[in-house]
């Protein structure tokens, strides 16, 4: 099985905290359609012989529904194309994701997206609070995601997710408990909740450097996360992954292929590719990408990953998940190094109840889920280290 992700990095207007590769130069939309259209043909080319299976279809941004319906249409006739011939197939009831905003979503574009084949909508509210949206430069308001729901469930969505975020400058517990109640009242199969990130190259990392907002502190961050948790799984959402609740049945299948090791290629400017022993990532840069693709080179670099870079690779994105580690297939992947000196470094984590083993998976507890970032980091394999 292999994931397929698209990636149409255009957009409206920026929002002040993303990190993610978009550009507002919507002159270039079609020449970027035409150019990913043409890599998905590169990429079949160099794929060795053996036919695949499309398990999912990813459709990121950016905005994807910053595209026309002629080009939103010509991208998925060129999928069915040449990922369903030869050979390789699409696989029926493929998960086929479509990332809006919620101000994009109106009546005639959620039939259009349904009439396309698309069956999961992934859409960014990050907050009901119109002080909060104006400050990240979000161009919809609190009423236009309950608009979006609404249409997209008369359009015949089921699988709905929403994103939210928490850990604002100045924001309540109470404000953020508002958010998550106003999010389930939507009934979404999905959440995705984060905390504000300052990644450096925003405006929102300039505005911290500036001293002009400060950034919550730690222990009302870990409060408002602690309550994320207490109010999505008392409203009937599993917690599959450290940030990603579900609806039973309803996990993102697209994005749990990254966090389980399953190959998926990446389409577009910034896009990443993963199959196994190889990894690879396209030019960030729209102009550039544009060229290289018409001169029919695929615009990428790529790197060799050992045993030890993809034990670390497993370390920060399996434990992510409810489920955790394989350690039976840890060790007849990885080797008894690997297996030995997890199991070792885990120890201690476990005798704190920060980790536990249950069916020879190793996971975080809930316990452990709030320094994560510090388990994952210890479990890391450093070699050669002189």
């Amino acid at each position: 099985m292999t994931g397929l992700y698209i990636h149409i990095p255009f957009c409206a207007s920026r929002c002040i905290y993303c990190g993610f590769y978009s550009t507002t130069l919507s002159q270039l939309k079609q020449k970027y359609t035409d150019a990913i259209c043409r890599e998905m043909e590169l990429r079949k080319q160099n794929i060795d012989k053996r036919p695949i299976e499309i398990s999912t279809i990813y459709f990121g941004g950016g905005t994807p529904s910053q595209l026309s319906k002629e080009q939103l249409q010509q991208i998925f006739s060129s999928i069915n194309s040449i990922w369903n011939c030869n050979g390789s197939i699409i696989r029926k009831n493929c998960e086929i994701t479509f990332e809006c905003n919620p101000d994009d979503i109106t009546e005639d574009f959620a039939n259009f997206i349904a009439y396309l084949g698309v069956n999961r909508v992934s859409m960014g509210a990050q907050t009901f609070d119109p002080a909060r949206l104006k400050f990240l430069h979000r161009r919809h308001n609190a009423n236009e995601v309950k608009l979006a729901v609404d249409r997209l469930k008369s359009a015949g969505f089921d699988n709905i997710s929403i994103d939210l975020m928490f850990g604002f400058p100045g924001e309540t517990l109470t404000e953020w408990e508002e958010d998550i109640k106003t999010a389930v009242s939507l009934e979404p199969k999905h959440i995705s909740a984060y905390s504000l990130m300052y990644e450096e190259g925003t405006q929102l990392y300039r505005m911290l450097e500036k001293g002009e907002i400060e950034e919550i502190d730690e222990e009302t961050s870990l409060a408002m996360y602690k309550k994320l948790i207490d109010l999505l799984t008392q409203a009937g959402y599993e917690h599959y992954e450290i940030s990603n609740f579900a609806r039973p049945g309803f996990r993102s299948q697209h994005n749990s292929s990254y966090w389980n090791a399953i190959p998926y290629i990446g389409i577009g400017a910034a896009a990443h590719s993963y199959s196994k022993d190889y990894r690879s990532w396209n030019v960030d840069n729209i102009h550039q990408y544009i060229q290289s693709i018409h001169d029919n080179k695929l615009p990428s670099e790529s790197e060799y990953l050992d045993a030890t870079t993809r034990y670390n690779d497993l370390i920060t994105t399996a434990l992510r998940t409810r489920e955790g580690i394989n350690l039976t297939k840890l060790k007849d992947e990885y080797g008894e190094e690997l297996f030995l000196y997890l199991t070792q470094e885990a120890q201690k984590y476990i005798n704190l109840h920060e980790m536990k083993i249950e069916d020879n998976k190793l996971s975080l507890t809930r316990k452990g889920l709030y320094i994560s970032d510090s388990i994952m980091s210890d479990l890391i394999f450093i070699s050669n280290i002189k």
